[in-house]
C-alpha cells in the first residue's frame, strides 16, 4: 500500500445532488485525484457552472441534469455515461436535504400540522433517490465486477435531531442500507463491489445557514450554539473537511472497508456534554 492507493486516474465518478455545497466540494476533491467527475443534478444553470470550474483546472467532466427519483431519467443518464466512458467506478449518493414544510418550528408549526406529501418528499429523497441510484448505476458495477457506492448519511442518523423528523429517519435507513447493499454485493455478485457511508456533522449550507447563525447579527442562533456547544473542536464543518475521508473511502487506499458508516463531525458524536 503506498500514497498512489488514493490516486482515481481513470476512474469515472457519478455523483448525485452534485451542484450542493458539499457535493460540488467533492467533485473538485475527486477531479484534484485524478477522477473524471459526472456531475449530475437538477438545476442545468448550476451543472454548467461546476463542469465549467472543473474543466478551468484541467479535469474530465460531464454534467448530466436528471432527478433521483425519476428511475428512467437516472437509467437515461447512466446510459450516457456509458455511452461516453464504458464505464462507472464511483457512485456517491449526495442528493439530499429538508424542506421547510417538512420542519417543526416552535410557536410556528407541531410534528402534527406536518403535510403527508413534505414529510415522504423529504424521505424520498434522502433514502429512495439513493436506492435507485444505487439500482441503475449498481447494476453496472455488478457487470464490471468493481465498483465503489458512497452513501451519505448525517449526525441526524444516530441521535435524531430536533425538528427534522422525516430527515432523520431518511438518514437512519441510509446507515441501514449502506450495510444491506455491502453484504449483497459482496455475497452475491463481487467482493470487490465495496458499499460505505460518510456521516457529515454539522456543516453550514444554503438550507441550514440562518437556522444556526442569525441572518442580521450574524451571531450563533440558540440551536447553532447548542451544536458549538457539543462539537469539541468548536466549529462548523467546512466542505473541503469531506474530501479526504471521501477519496479514502472511494480508492483502493480502503480496499478492505465496506459496510461502514465515517463520522466526519469534529467529534459531536463522541462527546457525552460532560
Amino acid at each position: 500500500m503506498t500514497l498512489n492507493s488514493f490516486e482515481l486516474t481513470d476512474k469515472i465518478a457519478v455523483v448525485t445532488g452534485a451542484t450542493g455545497a458539499l457535493c460540488s466540494a467533492m467533485c473538485h476533491g475527486l477531479a484534484d485525484a485524478g477522477a473524471t467527475v459526472v456531475v449530475l443534478a437538477r438545476d442545468q444553470a448550476k451543472i454548467d457552472a461546476l463542469v465549467s470550474a472543473l474543466t478551468a483546472k484541467g479535469a474530465q467532466a460531464l454534467g448530466i441534469s436528471a432527478d433521483v427519483l425519476d428511475k428512467s431519467a437516472l437509467q437515461s443518464a447512466c446510459k450516457q455515461v456509458m455511452d461516453t466512458y464504458g464505464r462507472v467506478d464511483i457512485l456517491v449518493n449526495g442528493a439530499g436535504g429538508n424542506r421547510s414544510d417538512a420542519t417543526t418550528m416552535p410557536g410556528q408549526r407541531t410534528f402534527f400540522d406536518l403535510p403527508q406529501d413534505a414529510i415522504q418528499w423529504v424521505f424520498n429523497l434522502n433514502f429512495i433517490g439513493s436506492v435507485l441510484a444505487s439500482q441503475v448505476f449498481g447494476e453496472i458495477m455488478t457487470q464490471q465486477g468493481t465498483g465503489v457506492i458512497l452513501n451519505v448519511s448525517s449526525m441526524a442518523s444516530y441521535q435524531p435531531m430536533t425538528r427534522v423528523v422525516s430527515y432523520s429517519a431518511a438518514k437512519a435507513g441510509i446507515n441501514n442500507f449502506t450495510h444491506w447493499l455491502a453484504i449483497y454485493m459482496a455475497k452475491e455478485h463481487s467482493k470487490d463491489i465495496r458499499v460505505n457511508a460518510i456521516a457529515p456533522g454539522f456543516f453550514l449550507g444554503e438550507q441550514n445557514r440562518y437556522l444556526l447563525i442569525d441572518k442580521e447579527s450574524g451571531d450563533l442562533t440558540e440551536r447553532g450554539q447548542l451544536i458549538i456547544d457539543h462539537t469539541p473542536m468548536d466549529r462548523f464543518g467546512d466542505a473541503e473537511d469531506l474530501v479526504g475521508t471521501v477519496i479514502w473511502l472511494v480508492s483502493d487506499a480502503s480496499r478492505f472497508v465496506t459496510g461502514i458508516v465515517v463520522p466526519v463531525d469534529g467529534g459531536f458524536m463522541a462527546y457525552s456534554g460532560v
